[in-house]
C-alpha cells in the first residue's frame, strides 16, 4: 500500500494546486505556453515554452542552477504539508527518489562556456552535476541518512522514481518515501529538441489529432510523499507499477506500442480488481509517439474502452523529468474532484484521423463523472516506458513475498573497444556503432562480453549507473551549438546527451525488453544501479536485469573525476543459477544532509563494481561519501572461483 499524503509542485500554471489542477466543468483548460524571450534570443525557429515563474530575486537565480531552484521549491512545499499531515514524520525511515532528464544542464552551459566568474563558481560548487539536486533536497529534509536514488530515465524519470518509492515501502526498507522529478529548460535542451524536429512550429500541442505538429517544452517540479498505510487525508493510493523497454530505437517509439503496453499491463496486474476510469496519457503530439500510444491503450484496455483519456502537456508543455509526477497529480486531482478532465486544444472540428485512429474519449470540455482510478503512462528516450496505477482505495490484502537476488560474475572493460571488436560482440554494424558516443560504446562492449560468457540476455531489463553521466557528450554537443548556432544543433549527437542513451543502445543490441533506465549518484552510481536492479527483482517487477556501470572521463570531466574511463557489467537475477557467484543480502545508497562541496574529485562509478570481475567475491562493496552520498552492497558469496 502506498498512500500519497503530501506534495509540492510548481509548473508554468503556478504553484501548489495551481500547478496541476484540471479544468472544472464549464471552464476551459488554462494554457501557459508562450514565445520565450530566451529561446528567441538564442535564434531558435520554434521558440515556444511553458516557463515556470520562480519566486526568487533574479540576481539570486544567477548563483544557482534553475532546475535546482525548481526542485527546492517543490521540496519546501512538500515538507510544509508533511509537517501538517504527518507530525513527527522525520522519525521514520525515509527514502528519497528523484528523477530528472537534463539535471543541472543550465549550469553546465555556464561551465562549458568558461565565462569568467560564472564558470569558476560552477567549478567550485559542482552545481552542474545531475545528482546535486538530490543532496540538496536531503539537506532540506534534515532528518539523518536517507535511502536514495537518482533516476535518469529521461522523460519517464519521475514516473519510475515513484514506482521505486512504492517498492521501498513494500519491502519495509522505508516507512516514508519522497519521490518525483524536475527539469528546467535552457538553450541546450531546446536546441536539441528542435534539431530532432520534435517541437511544434505554432506552439500549440494537439495530441492524438491530425493537426498536431509536435511538442512544446515546459518547466516544472513535483514531489509526493508516500507512506505504506491507510491515511484519512490521502490524495490517493499508488496501487501498481510497470516498466519496460521498446528495444527498437533510441528516440522513436516501437510503432506497435508493445513496450508501453507491457508496462501498462504490469501496472494493472498489481491491482487486478481495479477498472481504469482515466488514462493520463504521455501524449507528446508527435506522429509516431501518439500512434504508438493509441495502439498501446487499445491493446491494454480494449477497443472502444470507456476510460477517459487526458493529456496535460498541452497546458504546461512537456516538463521532461517532472512530467510523470505533475501529470500524476493532475490525475489525482481529477479523481478527488470527480472530474472527467478536458484536454486543451482538442477541437472537435479537427476530425481527420491520425494513425491508427483518434481516441474517442478525449474530452473537449470537462464533465462531472465517476473517476475512481487512473492509469499514468510515460515514455522516454532510450525506449523506456513506465506506468503507474492510482486508485481512491488501498489494497488491503497481504503484500507479495519478496524474492532473493543473485549476482553473476562481472565483466570489466578498461578501455573503449574498437569498432571491429564491438561489431563482433554486439552484431551491430560498424557504421552504426560509429554514430554512438563513447559512453554507449563502453557499455555495449561490457554487455557484449557478458553475453559471450552467460549466453543470450533476451528479455532481461537493464539499469545503467553513471558517475558524471554524459558530461563529455554534453560538452561536445554544446560546443557545436556555440559554433554553429542553436538553430543548427547536431541532431545525431543530441540523443546521446541523455544519460538513458547507453541503456537504450544496449536494449536494442541485446533485445533487453524488460525494465530499462539509468541512475547516477557520482561515485555511488554503480552501486545505485545494483540497488535499483535488486529492488526491481525482489519486488517481482523483473526476473533478470543487466547492470552496467560506465564512465567516460575526458577533458571536460577530468577536473571533477579522478580515475580512468571504463565499464562493468553483470546480471542480477531472482533465480540462483550456474553463473551466480553471490546473493545480495542488502543494497542501498544513502544521502546525508548538510552536504557541501566534495573534498576532491569523484571516483568513477564503475570502480566500486570492479571487484566482482575477480575470482574472489568480497562480502561488501561500498563507496566513500561524495556530496554526502554513500553506497553499500552486502553480498553472501556462493563460491570463490568459477566452477567451485
Amino acid at each position: 500500500m502506498s498512500a500519497i499524503v503530501a506534495y509540492g509542485a510548481i509548473s508554468a500554471l503556478g504553484e501548489g494546486d495551481d500547478a496541476f489542477r484540471v479544468a472544472a466543468p464549464g471552464s476551459l483548460p488554462r494554457v501557459a505556453i508562450v514565445r520565450d524571450p530566451e529561446l528567441v534570443g538564442a535564434g531558435l525557429t520554434r521558440p515556444f515554452l511553458a516557463r515556470a515563474t520562480l519566486p526568487v530575486d533574479p540576481a539570486a537565480s544567477e548563483a544557482i542552477d534553475r532546475g535546482l531552484l525548481l526542485v527546492d521549491h517543490a521540496a519546501r512545499a512538500c515538507i510544509t504539508m508533511l509537517d501538517d499531515v504527518l507530525p513527527g514524520w522525520r522519525a521514520r525511515r525515509i527514502g528519497l527518489a528523484i528523477g530528472t532528464s537534463s539535471g543541472g544542464m543550465r549550469a553546465s552551459e555556464v561551465l562549458f562556456d568558461g565565462d569568467g566568474d560564472g564558470a569558476r563558481r560552477v567549478e567550485k560548487s559542482g552545481e552542474f552535476t545531475y545528482f546535486r539536486s538530490l543532496s540538496h533536497v536531503a539537506g532540506l529534509l534534515a532528518c539523518g541518512p536517507l535511502r536514495a536514488s537518482l533516476v535518469l530515465g529521461a522523460c519517464a524519470s519521475s514516473t519510475i522514481a515513484m514506482g521505486l518509492g512504492r517498492a521501498w515501502l513494500a519491502d519495509g526498507s522505508c516507512e516514508l518515501v519522497i519521490a518525483g522529478g524536475y527539469d528546467a529548460v535552457g538553450t541546450f535542451v531546446a536546441a536539441g529538441f528542435e534539431a530532432i524536429r520534435a517541437t511544434s512550429a505554432e506552439g500549440i500541442m494537439r495530441p492524438f489529432r491530425a493537426g498536431r505538429d509536435g511538442l512544446v517544452l515546459g518547466e516544472g517540479a513535483a514531489l509526493v510523499a508516500m507512506i505504506g498505510e491507510r491515511h484519512p487525508r490521502a490524495l490517493g493510493y499508488l496501487r501498481g507499477f510497470g516498466v519496460a523497454s521498446d528495444a527498437v530505437h533510441l528516440t522513436a517509439p516501437d510503432r506497435t506500442g508493445a513496450g508501453l503496453a507491457r508496462a501498462a499491463r504490469a501496472a494493472l496486474l498489481d491491482a487486478p480488481n481495479v477498472a481504469v476510469d482515466l488514462v493520463s496519457a504521455h501524449a507528446t503530439a508527435t506522429d509516431y509517439n501518439d500512434a504508438a500510444e493509441s495502439r498501446a491503450i487499445a491493446a491494454v484496455l480494449g477497443e472502444g474502452a470507456d476510460a477517459v483519456v487526458h493529456a496535460f502537456k498541452p497546458q504546461i508543455g512537456h516538463t521532461l523529468g517532472a512530467a510523470g509526477a505533475l501529470e500524476s497529480l493532475a490525475a489525482l486531482d481529477a479523481m478527488a474532484r470527480g472530474i472527467e478532465p478536458a484536454t486543451a486544444h482538442v477541437d472537435a472540428r479537427i476530425d481527420a484521423p491520425p494513425e491508427p485512429a483518434p481516441l474517442a474519449n478525449i474530452r473537449t470540455e470537462s464533465t462531472l463523472g465517476r473517476v475512481h482510478s487512473a492509469l499514468k503512462l510515460s515514455a522516454a528516450f532510450g525506449g523506456a516506458n513506465a506506468a503507474l496505477l492510482f486508485a481512491n482505495e488501498p489494497h488491503e490484502g497481504p503484500s507479495a513475498a519478496l524474492r532473493p537476488a543473485f549476482v553473476s560474475r562481472a565483466i570489466h572493460v578498461a578501455e573503449e573497444p574498437t569498432l571491429v571488436e564491438l561489431e563482433r560482440v554486439t552484431g551491430v554494424p560498424r557504421d552504426k556503432l560509429g554514430r554512438t558516443d563513447r559512453l554507449s560504446r563502453l557499455a555495449l562492449g561490457a554487455v557484449g562480453l557478458l553475453r559471450e560468457e552467460l549466453g543470450p540476455l533476451d528479455g532481461a531489463g537493464i539499469v545503467v549507473g553513471h558517475g558524471l553521466a554524459t558530461h563529455e557528450t554534453n560538452a561536445l554537443f554544446w560546443a557545436g551549438v556555440r559554433k554553429r548556432g542553436a538553430a543548427l544543433a547536431e541532431p545525431r549527437r543530441f540523443p546521446f546527451t541523455s544519460p538513458n542513451a547507453p541503456a537504450g543502445e544496449c536494449s536494442i543490441a541485446f533485445r533487453l525488453t524488460g525494465p530499462g533506465l539509468a541512475v547516477g549518484l557520482g561515485s555511488a552510481g554503480g552501486l545505485d544501479a545494483v540497488a535499483v536492479a535488486v529492488d526491481l527483482v525482489r519486488s517481482g517487477v523483473a526476473d533478470r536485469i543487466v547492470v552496467v556501470a560506465c564512465d567516460d572521463v575526458g577533458p571536460a570531466s577530468a577536473p571533477f573525476m579522478s580515475g580512468p574511463s571504463g565499464a562493468v557489467a553483470l546480471v542480477v537475477t531472482s533465480a540462483r543459477g550456474p553463473e551466480s557467484i553471490a546473493e545480495v543480502v542488502s543494497a542501498r545508497v544513502e544521502v546525508g544532509h548538510g552536504t557541501g562541496d566534495p573534498d576532491g574529485p569523484l571516483a568513477p562509478a564503475h570502480r566500486a563494481l570492479v571487484p566482482l570481475a575477480a575470482a574472489v567475491v568480497p562480502e561488501l562493496l561500498e563507496t566513500g561519501p561524495s556530496w554526502g552520498i554513500f553506497g553499500r552492497v552486502r553480498l553472501r558469496p556462493l563460491r570463490v572461483a568459477p566452477g567451485e
